[in-house]
């Protein structure tokens, strides 16, 4: 059994996440979500044997671990725009990184961007200061807004 306290956090969170998609649009306040994914790199072996009539294509399953990259993945979904940056690591700098982009590139016009995500150990404010100098970590702070979904609930 969940313990009230949680529960009833879980419920403001998730109260906060549903009252925010159901916002209608503003240009000037636009929604965005923001998540991150690592994927494998591989490398095939041997070449797919090509399709034939009746016969797809086929591919060997043995393949070479070729390293690791890390997906950001950035959509509005009440316009459709979505945004991908591939990157090496996945730590507080580049998560910095990704929003100072949504700040001076993607939405430079904007007066605040209302961010959803996780709740993922790098999506801290602190990291702005931390990879930034004050007035510019400040500064993007100014117009970003986040909004955490609940754990396990993303």
């Amino acid at each position: 059994m969940i313990a009230p306290e949680k529960s009833a956090a879980f419920v403001c969170q998730m109260e906060d996440v549903l009252d925010l998609y159901h916002e209608p649009y503003d240009e000037k306040r636009p929604v965005v979500c923001f998540d991150e994914s690592n994927k494998a790199l591989r490398k095939h072996l041997r070449d797919p044997l090509p399709a034939r009539p009746g016969a797809v294509a086929r591919y060997d399953y043995t393949y070479e671990r070729n390293g690791t990259r890390n997906l950001f993945v950035v959509s509005e979904p009440l316009t459709g725009w979505r945004h991908i940056d591939v990157t090496k690591r996945r730590r507080k700098q580049e998560f910095v990184a990704q929003m100072q982009a949504l700040v001076d590139e993607h939405y430079p016009d904007a007066d605040c961007i209302r961010v959803m995500l996780d709740n993922l150990n790098t999506h801290q404010a602190y990291a702005f200061y931390e990879h930034l100098p004050p007035a510019e970590a400040r500064r993007l702070l100014t117009k970003l807004e986040f909004h955490f979904t609940p754990e396990h609930g993303s």
